[in-house]
């Protein structure tokens, strides 16, 4: 892959191929530049309209250019593209920046225009960048190739960044000038015909001269290679992505509860976290992450401490890092003592350090010099919020004095900087990330930690389980061969049975006198549910009775229940089924639902209004291993839940994640599944009561 993509990145010649010198057009601003960033290579425009074009000789054809190219740059009308590609294939051209548009954005004619360009880049065996993209960019000292039509050269930096977007590529560029963040490598991907976003990926982990990437995606073209390549990248190099389109699947078409919690987005959302990539909401977060990342180390735990001079915005930042998952410890002893000497006795000596309003230039120092040896912290952030007599930069310059030789990483907020920037600029210049606000800076720094956790966790392998595999295969059998689109009942139980999960009893009636004997037998309370006819969503269609307690109950649920079905089918007869009820204990849900890109996604929640109102879940990309089980239970908001809330024991989460992983092996070895629901799966602190309740498969319609 480097060896391809040096052509395109690291190239010795350049044509542009389209190149003019009328003003306003891309192929005059492309070829500009090239020439404005000084490129340190050859460069030869191409348009047969002219013989030079600012003071270089121009040429008709790539064909004509005298000297070896490795680099084509294509801005010529969509109708051109193809016989100009199969010139650079003649020429010898090893890469291809296709910016010209009119192809597979464009509909079905621009589709079938692309594969025919794709198919000549391919014979030649030639790489392509695009079409339809803004371009590509090295600011390494050594090329500074800039083939873009932007407006701005960025600064050489540590960053690389992929787009899908063109103009998203270049809004970027621009706000990264405004924060002094600098850039190795820039692509602008466009219609990723042949080259994506995972060939970029897998450029970048050997590429030297960046060490963070930055995305921007609008969609995947295999996401499963694409979450094994920025696995193996985000071990040696933080990503930071922002991904467009947020939208649901579909949640109406889906048929189990899980398929119904599940959009498009969720997906998303899997991968990232199991590739160890950071998500970021806007582009806004995306900076203030790189910003971190591109001067900071990563901290080696979520403890921080906040040094202010305002009592307001040390509340913000408190507030805004508890509600991210930060810790923020007391202030060692000696530390407070020490800081007693110099400090105002008006200060709050906790965390965040309060030094009051009065404290300038030399307080700033002397505090942070202290706090920076207080062993109980990762991260320092500092916030000054500037009074009329207290000058921002020098406060910014003591800052970074006290803070440049710490073993801990930093970070700054200048709040009402506004306008007048120089301590900002000046610690960002310093390699301190410096944020308007303490939200912002909160937000950041939670991102980052979540990066250090994936990091710190180990990758772990597949595990299998000894299952009866032959009786779940019959079960599966019997139904795909009469057409069934679902399992529910005694057969889906039976299904979690042979694959070593533990299920309730199934016990049936087909008159009252039989439900109140089967009540007895059970011993009360029982829950009753319709068994004749089938329906798929019992509790939806008002077919379940929980919590019955006597012999009277049971008729009354029995009559219910018969009433509520209706008008039998001819040969049906009406039935209900029994189970003990199980109280003093947890629901979850467990689930998969197929998502059309990704493929199978596994769900764990809590039940009742954690899964229906506040839709607490999470999901995974199939297949699972016991680290990423471990990790899913624990992203859930509800998990203290699970660990003993207000004297409430503990529940055996082992189980949970025993059963997670065995879903995991049925998924594998029946691809006949195209949705699992398990609701509720009842945990406890007795590994003995932890028992699937109900269930149902949902078969793939071939």
């Amino acid at each position: 892959m480097r060896q391809e993509l040096d052509a395109i990145f690291r190239p010795r010649s350049v044509a542009v191929i389209g190149a003019t010198p009328r003003p306003g057009t891309i192929g005059r601003e492309t070829l500009n530049n090239v020439f404005a960033a000084e490129f340190k290579g050859k460069v030869f425009p191409v348009n047969p309209r002219y013989e030079v074009i600012h003071s270089v000789k121009c040429y008709s054809t790539v064909l004509d250019v005298p000297d070896a190219v490795d680099l084509g740059v294509i801005i010529v009308p969509k109708q051109y593209v193809q016989d100009t590609v199969r010139q650079c294939g003649e020429k010898g051209v090893k890469g291809l920046v296709v910016i010209s548009a009119g192809f597979s954005e464009v509909g079905t004619e621009g589709k079938a225009r692309e594969r025919e360009v794709l198919k000549v880049v391919r014979d030649y065996g030639m790489r392509m960048i695009g079409p339809n993209c803004f371009g590509v960019v090295n600011a390494d000292p050594d090329i500074c190739l800039n083939v873009t039509f932007g407006k701005i050269f960025p600064k050489h930096g540590n960053v690389g960044f992929i787009t899908q977007s063109g103009a998203m590529g270049e809004a970027v560029m621009n706000q990264a000038a405004e924060l002094g963040i600098g850039f190795s490598k820039i692509a602008s991907i466009g219609n990723k015909a042949d080259i994506s976003s995972n060939d970029i990926l897998t450029y970048f982990k050997d590429d030297d001269q960046t060490e963070i990437i930055l995305l921007y995606l609008e969609n995947f073209g295999n996401p499963r290679n694409f979450t094994s390549i920025a696995a193996e990248v985000s071990r040696f190099k933080p990503i930071v992505a922002v991904k467009s389109g947020r939208t649901m699947l579909g949640a109406k078409a889906a048929s189990s509860h899980t398929g119904a919690l599940a959009g498009l987005d969720v997906g998303v959302d899997a991968l990232f976290e199991q590739a160890g990539i950071m998500r970021v909401d806007t582009i806004e977060e995306l900076f203030d992450v790189a910003a971190f990342l591109s001067r900071q180390k990563i901290p080696k735990g979520n403890r921080v401490v906040v040094v202010t001079n305002a009592g307001g915005p040390g509340i913000l930042a408190t507030d805004a890092l508890i509600a991210h998952g930060m810790s923020m410890p007391d202030l060692k002893a000696s530390t407070i003592k020490e800081m007693k000497n110099f400090i105002s006795a008006d200060a709050s000596y906790a965390n965040p350090m309060d030094m009051v309003a009065g404290a300038g230039p030399t307080e700033y120092f002397k505090t942070l010099n202290v706090i920076k040896k207080d062993s109980r912290f990762d991260t320092i952030l500092t916030i000054f919020l500037a009074p009329v007599t207290v000058d921002e930069l020098d406060v910014a310059k003591n800052i970074h004095t006290a803070l440049k030789n710490t073993d801990k990483a930093v970070a700054a907020c200048l709040m009402g900087a506004g306008e007048k920037k120089s301590g900002i600029d000046y610690l960002n210049a310093h390699g301190m990330p410096t944020y308007i606000f303490p939200e912002a800076a909160a937000k950041a720094l939670s991102i980052v930690d979540n990066y250090r956790k994936w990091l710190d966790s180990p990758k772990g392998k597949l595990k299998t389980f000894k299952v009866n595999f032959d009786t779940a295969r019959s079960i599966f059998d019997r139904h795909l061969a009469d057409g069934s689109s679902a399992i529910v009942g005694e057969d889906a139980m039976e299904i979690l049975k042979a694959y070593g999960i533990q299920a309730a009893g199934y016990e049936y009636a087909f008159t009252v006198k039989e439900a109140v004997a089967v009540a007895k037998k059970l011993g009360y309370p029982v829950v009753m549910k319709i068994n004749t006819p089938t329906i798929l969503h019992k509790t939806e269609a008002g077919g379940v009775m929980v919590d019955i307690r006597s012999d009277t109950e049971v008729r009354k649920a029995f009559t219910e229940l018969r009433s509520r079905v209706g008008k039998l089918k001819k040969g049906d007869k009406f039935s209900v089924v029994m189970q003990q009820m199980i109280s003093g204990s947890v629901e979850t849900v467990i689930g998969m639902t197929t998502d059309p890109s990704f493929g199978p996604l596994i769900m764990f929640g809590l039940g009742g209004i954690y899964v229906e109102v506040m839709k607490d879940v999470a999901f995974r990309i199939h297949p699972l291993t016991p680290q990423k089980a471990r990790r899913m239970i624990k992203s859930l908001k509800s998990y203290p839940l699970l660990t003993g809330f207000r004297g409430a024991p503990p529940v055996d989460i082992a189980i949970i994640e025993d059963t997670l992983l065995r879903i995991s092996q049925l998924v594998k070895d029946f691809h006949c599944l195209s949705e699992i629901d398990i609701n509720p799966f009842i945990v406890s602190d007795d590994r003995s009561k932890c028992v699937a309740v109900d269930a149902r498969f949902i078969l793939r319609q071939e």
